[in-house]
């Protein structure tokens, strides 16, 4: 588990370093791109798993985003996703098996001017989180029912992200800090005693701009970081325990023959955040494909 940790800290603190070095507002970012950076990106990965999670055909990530605002240079925007994440097994009749959707309302508001790359945009989130089955949470051997138990929680989120643009290495880089929220009215009863309802998420993303800036493109590569604490009951974990992080970090390149899709490579640690699975613990590495639409 350490040497997960120290090497996620190792390329994230030279990242950030070298991010603090000859910041310029080269080009603006707009906040439909500092948004499409939070949500995340759509994503189906190859049947190539390296790790400990169940034979998979593929897993796929489809992440659509509606924005919502007045026009292109204001400051508050909404974002409707429709967020699903669904897994093939490699089984008889390649079941999918309980997918995760994640239906989310989030508010991006831009503090200070927003004519800067250097800039700080607050957002909050109102998220929901099930997995369409309505089974016993437990089986009779108390075990949870990963294939048809019922899994439903609601979240809030709200967070601030830094946005700078390095002239030096031609990036554009995004920091976010965020506290995130389950009500436990607003979740299962049944999971209060095993699932974590408050959780402090930070992130970090760095996109590689083209040299040619003649017109609007993709970044050819970017590097995303993402550490998650989890905190509350967590069937009897220690709250110093670092079972209680979350690490992944994903690298992605946009090959120049390929226009809105390029191939990306994740390290991911932590729980499993396929919906009910989340008390399976994941070491994995895995490969995919990734519509990753950042235009600059």
């Amino acid at each position: 588990m350490s040497k997960y940790f120290i090497t996620f800290l190792i390329i994230l603190n030279s990242f950030f370093v070298a991010g603090q070095q000859n910041v310029d507002s080269l080009k603006r970012i707009e906040l439909t791109t500092i948004a499409q950076v939070n949500q995340g990106n759509s994503y189906i990965t190859f049947p190539t798993d390296i790790g400990n999670i169940e034979p998979l055909w593929f897993e796929g990530n489809l992440t659509p985003s509606f924005y919502i605002r007045e026009s292109k240079d204001s400051k508050l925007m909404g974002v409707v996703t429709t967020q699903v994440i669904i897994r093939m097994y490699r089984e008889e009749s390649y079941p999918v098996r309980t997918p995760s959707y994640i239906p989310q309302l989030t508010a991006y508001y831009s503090l200070g001017s927003n004519n800067k790359n250097n800039s700080l945009t607050l957002f909050g989130k109102l998220a929901h989180h099930s997995n369409g089955q309505e089974g016993d949470f437990f089986l009779e051997n108390g075990d949870i029912n990963i294939k048809t138990g019922n899994f439903s929680t609601n979240y809030y989120e709200l967070g601030l992200i830094k946005t700078n643009f390095n002239k030096k290495h031609k990036a554009t880089q995004f920091f976010a800090s965020s506290i995130e929220i389950h009500p436990r009215n607003m979740s299962l009863e049944e999971m209060y005693a095993s699932y974590s309802l408050y959780r402090l998420n930070t992130i970090f993303s760095i996109f590689k701009i083209p040299n040619n800036q003649s017109k609007i493109k993709n970044a050819n590569i970017s590097l995303k970081g993402k550490a998650v604490w989890m905190f509350g009951d967590m069937n009897s974990i220690s709250p110093l325990s670092l079972n209680r992080l979350n690490l992944s970090l994903t690298f992605y390149y946009h090959p120049k023959f390929l226009e809105d899709i390029g191939f990306f490579a994740q390290l991911y640690h932590g729980m499993d955040y396929y919906n009910i699975y989340f008390n399976h613990q994941l070491n994995i590495i895995r490969f995919g494909i990734m519509t990753e639409k950042l235009r600059f």
